[in-house]
């Protein structure tokens, strides 16, 4: 039998949609004059196409080579934010990559060493009862407060830790829908035990230069152990994201003269360049458009100066499109147009004369000169 119900809803519901239509017929507002898609739209010369080379145009990819340029005396998180941030002035960072093999990521700066030293130090005489901390020790996850770093630490290890281990291990046995409630619902838990261990546990591996970096939103990838193998995965990116379009800006954190040809072969496809490194002179900043070193990058240096640097990037842009280019090629074609066009036309002179005409001409010719008047001819009164 026919539902009354569901008839009336969709009866509702067609009476609506011819509300609808009949407005945006009668006014064209809030883009219901037509209900096409933005691909299928004529916007005059701007097409999807265009509109996206303009979004690629205003990209900027970040690439950090970690075993030649890693952050040894500034804390990696925030380096990258700095790098992000100096960036940020030359358009949208849209790609950031890092390339390293273990190496980098197991090795520890002399700097991180010494203050693992005098924390572990610090500990000892903690213990001992000799030093008493100006602070109690606050647990970020559960709020409870101590007066030994040891203790504080062993909380959190016998704890939080362990449930954090337990989540995890429950999101990765659960499959499907039951997985995503999971994640879900343990979201908040698992991004606040992460900010708190960073402060509080020690990285097994390194200093943890690579979970950093993550953090700050780089794409971070390890490659083999062979010489150069970072370098040339680097150069290979590099290259295929040039051969794509997909950026306009190239920002390379290196002191290695190897990536000179790259740059240089970013400039000859009109990219924009920037180095970040320490060696004042080096050939990498002599190649590219601007060059920081990692001091102007911690202060803020760097992200004030892009400043001024994207404006003369604009002046350049504008005098090269005003600068006079000869092209043989073009005016050669022009001139054998113009040839061609004037032998037309001396054709069709020639072809609008009759033979009677031209005999009649001839015969003139032979009565005697232009200039010469004959003797039954008279000057005209």
């Amino acid at each position: 039998m026919l539902n009354p119900t569901r008839y009336q809803i969709t009866f509702n519901k067609l009476h609506l949609y011819k509300k609808i239509r009949a407005l945006a017929s009668s006014h064209s507002i809030c883009g219901w004059s037509s209900f096409t898609s933005i691909s299928n739209q004529n916007h005059g010369s701007e097409t999807p196409q265009g509109l996206e080379q303009n979004i690629a145009d205003k990209n900027v990819a970040i690439f950090w080579d970690l075993d030649n340029k890693p952050p040894r005396s500034f804390p990696p998180y925030d380096a990258a934010l700095r790098i992000k941030k100096a960036a940020q002035q030359f358009g949208f960072v849209k790609y950031m990559i890092a390339y390293a093999n273990r190496h980098a990521f197991s090795y520890v700066p002399p700097a991180i060493r010494e203050q693992r030293k005098e924390r572990k130090s610090l500990n000892q005489l903690e213990n001992k009862g000799i030093v008493m901390p100006k602070e109690p020790y606050v647990c970020k996850v559960c709020g409870r407060r101590f007066h030994n770093n040891e203790r504080f630490i062993n909380h959190f290890s016998q704890i939080h830790e362990r449930e954090q281990m337990k989540r995890l291990n429950q999101i990765e046995s659960a499959r499907g829908k039951r997985r995503l409630n999971l994640v879900a619902r343990n979201a908040v838990k698992m991004e606040k035990y992460r900010n708190a261990a960073r402060d509080i546990l020690t990285p097994k591996v390194g200093y943890g230069l690579a979970d950093e970096l993550k953090r700050a939103g780089f794409w971070v990838k390890t490659v083999s152990d062979k010489p150069q193998a970072a370098d040339v995965e680097l150069r290979n990116r590099m290259v295929d994201m040039m051969d794509r379009r997909m950026v306009e800006c190239l920002v390379l954190v290196s002191d290695d003269s190897d990536f000179v040809e790259i740059l240089k072969e970013a400039r000859m496809r009109c990219l924009k360049t920037v180095v970040v490194g320490d060696i004042s002179d080096g050939a990498l900043k002599r190649a590219a458009d601007a060059a920081f070193s990692w001091q102007e990058i911690m202060i803020g240096k760097a992200k004030k100066e892009a400043v001024s640097v994207v404006g003369k990037w604009k002046d350049r842009n504008v005098l090269q499109k005003l600068e006079w280019t000869y092209d043989p090629e073009r005016d050669k074609k022009m001139h054998f147009h113009a040839i061609e066009d004037g032998d037309s036309d001396s054709d069709s002179d020639i072809g609008c004369f009759s033979s009677d005409e031209g005999e009649s001409l001839l015969g003139r010719e032979k009565n005697g000169e232009w200039w010469e008047l004959g003797q039954n001819q008279r000057p005209p009164e």
